[in-house]
């Protein structure tokens, strides 16, 4: 038995080496010379080094005078990754169509945005009345964001054209040229427009 679990253990030790020590330390290794603004959680950073956001995470925004983003289905705390006090995080409501929560929750952001922009009567796109897959989405379509820029461009004191330049500005195409649809960041188009003013 001896002869038996002398080699089971040694092969334990040396995959536990290669696979808990080594492989870790080469990944994270090549990631941060090869990548290293995206392993280091391609952090948006301001004037000062003071980071601001991630490129990856939306951001809460329900100021009028700021684009609106997606809406959170991460819990209590909007956009929140993980939260260990109540073991929510990045997730997706997972409300079915007919689901009276669902109907509410988007009843309720049509309302904030009727609110804020009264005289808007176009059709609001549905990314800005539902959550993403994850709950953690940072982009927006670019008719979502286009159905905004009179709002902000108001309560900015901007012209339209001006935030609609800042839109084109920060649309961002397709990945690879081929995958999903032209998309812009939220929380880069706003931090653009403070620079505006």
């Amino acid at each position: 038995m001896t002869s038996q679990l002398r080699p089971a253990f040694f092969m334990l030790l040396i995959f536990t080496v290669i696979t808990g020590i080594i492989y870790p330390l080469a990944v994270t290794g090549i990631g941060q010379v090869v990548f290293p603004h995206q392993a280091n959680g391609s952090l948006i950073m301001a004037e000062g080094g003071k980071a601001v956001g991630s490129e990856l995470i939306g951001q809460q925004f329900d100021d009028p005078k700021y684009f609106w983003g997606r809406i959170s289905a991460t819990g209590t705390f909007a956009y929140n990754a993980f939260n260990a006090e109540n073991l929510t995080g990045s997730s997706g409501s997972n409300y079915g169509p007919l689901n009276p929560a669902l109907m509410d929750m988007v009843q309720a952001r049509i309302d904030a945005l009727k609110a804020a922009d009264p005289d808007n009567t176009a059709p609001i796109p549905v990314d800005l009345v539902t959550a993403s897959g994850s709950g953690l989405d940072p982009h927006i379509s670019v008719a979502a964001a286009l159905y905004q820029v009179h709002r902000v461009a108001q309560a900015r004191g901007l012209s339209d054209e001006a935030v609609k330049a800042l839109v084109d500005k920060y649309t961002e195409g397709r990945q690879f040229f081929i995958l999903g649809e032209p998309h812009v960041n939220v929380l880069k188009l706003n931090l653009a427009l403070d620079g505006v003013q």
